[in-house]
């Protein structure tokens, strides 16, 4: 443990390494909150879909020389609120349409990346993240709009959790479930822009379903999933970071190899419990 603590100290020396926790711990946090409504829901994989829309807007937003985030947010809310009105109105399916957008989005980024600035590293950072690729401006907007999610995430806490467990029923006492949705879906948009720039854009919605699905191996009661969802979305990305900083591997896939070593862990303490 001691140990540990020096490799976080020294890390944390490095200003990059710095802003890369500061963001990276909010971001987690909003992820795993998000997440648990998301995978009740059955909407886990709006995030993947999200993720690659967001990877078009910034490819799109480098080649015009425009603020990535700046450009990404509307455009990644926007696009998930598409996705719930096509999925409201049954002209297409939830899965379908997410995979329509995803892999649209995702074609359109490469070819602009591949025609403004090559195959290079640029398109690996946008695809895999890079915490060498996060800004002074864009952790302060990453801090400040991880606050408002939390916040919203906090006022709205007993609606969403109607919203996620029986709609019909929050409809019947007069939650505005459509509402409900949307926030949770614009939230999610806004958390996956955030931790795009240093997960990547197929590294993303780790954040948002592994978490969850962990804690739902143990746990069984929907407060106890969240908070135990929060913290080891936490664990994930400081031991993670500190994995990638110790060893030279990406960040996003050091935090994702983490993850699935707690769900492992956790699925067998399900398993025994279990018995």
């Amino acid at each position: 443990m001691t140990e540990m603590l020096s490799y976080l100290g020294e890390m944390l020396t490095y200003p990059f390494m710095q802003r890369a926790f500061v963001a990276g711990i909010l971001i987690s946090i909003c992820a795993s909150l998000l997440g648990v409504s998301l995978v009740l829901k059955r909407y886990s994989m709006i995030g993947d879909g999200l993720s690659h829309v967001g990877f078009g807007a910034l490819a799109v937003a480098s080649a015009l020389h425009l603020a990535p985030l700046l450009v990404a947010i509307p455009v990644v809310i926007l696009a998930a609120f598409v996705l719930l009105r096509l999925s409201e109105n049954g002209k297409l399916k939830g899965d379908a349409a997410v995979a329509m957008f995803s892999t649209g989005a995702l074609a359109i980024g490469v070819m602009v990346v591949s025609v403004t600035s090559g195959m290079n590293t640029d398109l690996n950072s946008y695809l895999f993240g890079s915490i060498l690729a996060m800004s002074r401006s864009d952790v302060v907007l990453s801090v400040i709009l991880a606050v408002v999610v939390l916040v919203l995430y906090l006022l709205f806490y007993n609606q969403l959790f109607a919203v996620t467990f029986d709609p019909v029923f929050a409809r019947a006492t007069g939650v505005k479930t459509g509402f409900f949705n949307v926030l949770l879906a614009v939230l999610t948009a806004v958390t996956v822009v955030l931790g795009m720039r240093m997960m990547g854009a197929l590294l993303i919605s780790s954040l948002i379903i592994f978490p969850a699905l962990t804690a739902m191996r143990v746990c069984r009661h929907y407060r106890a999933v969240i908070l135990t969802a929060v913290l080891l979305s936490v664990s994930s990305f400081v031991a993670g970071m500190t994995v990638s900083f110790l060893f030279a591997t990406p960040a996003g896939a050091s935090i994702v190899v983490v993850d699935i070593i707690f769900y492992c862990i956790f699925a067998a303490l399900g398993a025994i419990r279990a018995r």
